[in-house]
């Protein structure tokens, strides 16, 4: 039978947890608790009520939840006693089909994870698409999670549970999430481009103008075209795709919108991807309904924003904003090859770029979506976030100078050590951020050039990244950390070095258009949640030339990004494409009037 949100409204308590039985293991006191929250206007506010159930619930009664699921290939599933949802859930992940071999390992594993949690291991086996994950990632994923604290790893099982009931819950509904698995699978697609040795290791890597690089850009086009119904779509001098999706009054003013397609190395599949195909998916579905927009929408997946192969960054939304700087041109890469020399290599007219720089007057302003790369809305148990500002930040690079001496024959209190000089003045970093809400920095490198084990280090080189809503609290914290630093190299007789490298101003969303985010948001059922940006996105670069405002949308693996562990769900990609939906009806309606 499958389940409505208005049966679900109308039973009575006791109806309303066996409605819903199954959803979490062996746990009833959750729909209990549920039921009193009642109505839910919606199914995803239904699974939030479930989350804050268990979110606002003691400690003990969290470790009861997680010790009511069975281990994953354990007793219980051997003597066939698991529920009827876990049974189908090991058997869609292939673990009751394990070799003696494998078995024996997860027995072992499962052993070493409960005698050092104290619960059985947690993971959501059918994965962020619904499908079944593979045994191999299951068991890599239970290597990796045997590291974590105990603290962190009680939240990630919690999670993992969320994850598990949201999955039995549609499954109770009979809810598809289809333009968020259309998003997930473009992202699968897209990823199999990867640099040569990165693609080998199966590792995902996507630098400027790279083979891989400009395949991601071919394939981003076709589906534009081919897929969604963009009426113009083209890669531009410097390597931008760009899609436009004419609307009724050509004459009006467009929104732009997109993100990058380039990737850190060995990084993950939806960081600066995600904000390209969530308008995509928009845009296949109004030409699907053959509908059109009262202004043109233009979506860009920009060339580059990472970084990694040329030291400059935000090259394609640089271009747009007409802040593509010529000397960038002779910048080579490790192999010699120069910016221009890989321009022209790849079939792009560096000298058409200044065309690029778009007209402020032509456009309503710039909305980007992106994965949060960070933890705060997977610990809220919210799907989406509407980002505030976007952080100033300041980077630099710096050497402390002492003397080399050797290790056994200097006194304490004859050394000039480097590192120790670098090791007092982290720590002091890291109190001074920690002293203001929104402030970070971080000493990211740190190296002592040919050290030797036996030697006291006589020179130390670091890296500074401080980050702020304001710049102004940026500015007043480096100020602080340079103070230090000094004080510190004097009272050891030390000298030092600090290069600023980059700096990049706020940028606080447009106050319209954050607010049409969250009326977005909000008519998904949604709480609204704000938050700044701690990391850096093309729209730092439109927001010089027009008004700009992002959203933010929930990670899985506790928020982790710039990494291979980065993920996501159909679940909440749905509600992002939804999102992006609304906003777009919002101008529609705004236009008409």
């Amino acid at each position: 039978m499958t389940l409505r949100i208005e049966q679900i409204n109308a039973a009575d308590a006791a109806q309303f947890v066996e409605l819903l039985a199954g959803t979490y293991e062996h746990t009833p006191w959750i729909a209990e608790r549920a039921a009193r929250l009642r109505p839910f206007a919606s199914l995803v506010q239904l699974k939030l009520a479930l989350a804050r159930v268990v979110r606002e619930a003691d400690r003990e009664e969290q470790l009861g939840l997680i010790r009511a699921h069975p281990e994953l290939a354990g007793q219980a599933m051997v003597s066939r006693t698991l529920t009827a949802e876990s049974t189908q859930e090991q058997r869609q992940a292939g673990l009751t089909a394990c070799t003696p071999a494998e078995l024996e390992h997860i027995r072992r594993l499962n052993a070493d994870y409960r005698a050092r949690f104290g619960f059985p291991f947690i993971l959501a086996v059918r994965g962020p698409r619904g499908r079944g994950l593979t045994k191999a990632e299951i068991i890599a994923t239970f290597e990796r999670r045997l590291l974590n604290h105990p603290d962190f790893e009680r939240a990630e099982c919690l999670r993992n549970i969320h994850r598990i009931a949201e999955i039995r819950l549609d499954d109770k509904f009979g809810q598809v999430p289809v333009l968020g698995n259309r998003v997930w699978d473009w992202a699968e697609q897209l990823a199999v481009h990867s640099d040569p040795g990165y693609a080998e290791r199966g590792e995902l890597t996507v630098t400027y103008l790279t083979d891989a690089h400009r395949a991601c850009a071919r394939q981003l086009a076709h589906w534009m075209k081919a897929d969604c119904g963009f009426d113009e779509v083209g890669i531009d001098a410097v390597g931008n795709v760009v899609g436009v999706y004419h609307g009724l009054d050509r004459s009006a003013q467009r929104l732009l919108t997109g993100s990058h397609y380039d990737t850190v190395r060995n990084g993950g599949r939806y960081d600066g991807r995600l904000g390209i195909l969530v308008p995509m998916a928009c845009v296949r579905e109004l030409h699907a309904q053959g509908r059109r927009l009262p202004f043109d929408l233009e979506v860009v997946g920009f060339a580059e924003e990472e970084g990694q192969r040329y030291r400059a960054v935000f090259l394609g939304s640089g271009a747009l904003a007409g802040q593509f700087d010529a000397a960038w041109l002779e910048q080579q890469d490790a192999d010699g090859i120069s910016m221009r020399e890989a321009m022209e290599h790849a079939g792009l007219c560096p000298a058409d770029i200044p065309q690029l720089a778009r007209d402020a007057a032509r456009y309503r302003g710039f909305v980007e979506v992106h994965i949060e790369q960070g933890p705060v809305l997977g610990e809220l148990d919210l799907p989406l976030g509407i980002v505030t500002s976007i952080n100033g930040s300041v980077r630099y690079a710096g050497e402390i100078v002492g003397m080399a001496s050797h290790a056994g024959t200097t006194p304490m209190d004859r050394r000039r050590d480097a590192a120790a000089a670098a090791a007092e003045w982290l720590l002091c970093v890291e109190r001074r951020a920690a002293a203001v809400p929104h402030l970070v920095g971080t000493v990211g490198m740190l190296e002592v050039p040919h050290g030797s084990i036996n030697v006291v280090p006589g020179r130390c080189r670091f890296s500074l990244d401080i980050r702020a809503t304001t710049d102004a609290v940026r500015d007043a914290c480096a100020a602080d950390v340079r103070a230090e630093l000094e004080r510190i190299c004097d009272r050891r007789g030390l000298q030092f070095k600090l290069e600023e490298t980059l700096r990049a101003a706020a940028a606080p969303s447009a106050p319209a258009w954050q607010a049409r985010w969250e009326s977005a948001v909000a008519a998904l059922g949604l709480p609204l949640h704000r938050m700044p940006s701690g990391a850096g996105h093309d729209a730092m670069k439109l927001h010089e030339i027009m008004p700009q405002a992002m959203l933010f949308m929930r990670g899985l693996n506790a928020g982790i990004s710039h990494n291979p562990l980065e993920s996501i769900s159909n679940d909440d990609t749905e509600l992002c494409v939804q999102a992006f939906a609304n906003l777009l009806e919002q101008l529609a309606m705004e236009q008409a009037r």
